[in-house]
């Protein structure tokens, strides 16, 4: 029996596209101000010269440029090593598509790691896809529990794809086997938020080929880190300047939406955790059916709300 391979593509070929916009690089915000003008051709001028140099955002956004074939001819491999070159990096959004794309090239095994990874982390697309390999046993042993649990949790995200297979997998899986694997996803549900370890990298990972008129990045070179000066008995600490007062941030109707949790007290957990990466925003817990949301904000455009994303997986800029 071969179950949701096809859906999980179509997921996959259709799913919106989010950039990343690190602050401080002007030529990457610069490209994505050109991609929301629809100036691909633009946007990708701009990121190409700071991905050659090693820019995690800048190389992230050339792979969702060759995924999308906007400004470039379409290349699901350019835009897989792209996604690679960024991932190994740390970059999540990055890991999150290198998997995924990894699936979609008929790289299975090779996806199973990053894939395990971003679904662990709570991510939706992740979850549908490795429910799908584990109730297939693509790749994996099977284990309809576990596919069942991964299917409910992306179910539980919003992802329609995932609730719809649901539905069809009451036909196969036994009323038991379902009930162990709802508990299973109520303890990732729990996990979703525990630290993981670092990706660890082979040093022998091939080169990312590179359309035709582009140079290698450099290789980067460790520097011996520096041994700090010995401070003087005497010295003492300037005390810290007063923090200036900021203006309350401005409300344009979009909030990101954090996560949606069928137990209430797992959304308020998730915010005690990620409050510190919202200084000056609001939480607020609106109920969709069963599930409660985790909203942020405001935000005064779907650009800001973006840009609070970087680095956070799940985090969805949504309107009000």
């Amino acid at each position: 029996m071969v179950f949701g391979i096809g859906a999980a593509c179509a997921l996959l070929a259709a799913c919106p596209q989010s950039l990343a916009q690190q602050a401080g690089t002007e030529p990457v915000k610069a490209g994505v101000d050109a991609w929301e003008r629809g100036d691909y051709a633009g946007a990708v001028e701009r990121w190409r010269p700071e991905a050659l140099k090693g820019n995690a955002d800048a190389q992230f956004n050339l792979g969702q440029a060759y995924k999308l074939g906007r400004g470039v001819k379409p290349d699901l491999n350019l835009a897989e090593e792209w996604y690679r070159k960024a991932a190994v990096q740390g970059h999540p959004e990055a890991q999150d598509n290198y998997g995924l794309i990894l699936f979609q090239n008929n790289k299975r095994p090779q996806a199973l790691e990053w894939l395990e990874r971003s679904a662990a982390r709570g991510e939706p697309r992740a979850q549908f896809v490795l429910g799908t390999l584990y109730f297939n046993g693509d790749s994996v042993a099977r284990d309809w529990v576990r596919a069942y649990a991964l299917t409910t949790r992306a179910s539980q995200a919003g992802l329609p794809q995932a609730s719809a297979a649901l539905s069809q997998m009451d036909r196969y899986i036994s009323l038991g086997d379902r009930q162990k694997g709802l508990t299973l996803a109520r303890e990732l549900e729990r996990s979703a938020s525990l630290p993981q370890s670092p990706i660890t990298v082979e040093p022998t990972t091939p080169p990312v080929r590179v359309a035709a008129g582009e140079k290698p990045a450099p290789p980067r070179q460790t520097r011996p880190e520096p041994r700090p000066s010995p401070t003087p008995r005497t010295a003492r600490p300037a005390p810290a300047p007063a923090p200036k007062p900021t203006a309350p941030p401005r409300d344009g109707g979009w909030r990101v939406q954090l996560g949606a949790f069928g137990d209430a007290g797992n959304a308020r957990r998730l915010w005690a955790q990620s409050a510190r990466r919202f200084p000056g925003r609001q939480v607020y817990y609106p109920r969709r059916g069963p599930l409660t949301r985790v909203l942020v904000g405001p935000y005064g455009s779907r650009a800001e709300a973006a840009a609070a994303c970087r680095g956070i997986s799940p985090c969805v800029p949504v309107t009000n």
